[in-house]
């Protein structure tokens, strides 16, 4: 089956790259949607589905939250503040090969993994100091 580069996808994929923050599917279309209001949710996040499985953005799944969508395809590792939710990139090597060290694997097949490590964002430590102060 041969996938078209359709109009839509290109502005869901120009959206993803634009916004360079881990955005939410909602972020994406709410962006789109600013210069192209007739472009359907289902649309957006269709294409949005389509270029994560092409490898050409990354989709992020966070425990306990929405999905998220990176523009960045390499490995590498992430940090989620615990206080406003947003997801940045986390500056040290990449650790491959992890999964090798699994000694048991209950059958998994491994394909892969993420890092996502947890902290509170420089943004909301600064709030924190002005409501103590």
């Amino acid at each position: 089956m041969i996938k078209r580069n359709t109009i839509q996808r290109s502005l869901v994929f120009q959206a993803v790259n634009k916004l360079q923050c881990h955005a939410t599917a909602d972020e994406i279309y709410q962006t789109i949607m600013k210069e192209h209001p007739h472009i359907s949710r289902a649309t957006v996040y269709r294409n949005l589905k389509l270029l994560s499985e092409t490898g050409e953005i990354r989709k992020m799944e966070i425990p306990g939250g929405v999905d998220r969508f990176d523009h960045r395809i390499q490995e590498h590792c992430h940090v989620r503040c615990e206080k406003c939710g947003r997801v940045f990139d986390v500056d040290m090597e990449y650790i491959t090969g992890l999964e090798k060290n699994i000694t048991e694997s209950h059958g998994f097949a491994f394909t892969g993994y993420d890092i996502l490590f947890r902290g509170i964002c420089p943004d909301c430590q600064k709030s924190r100091k002005q409501q103590n102060r």
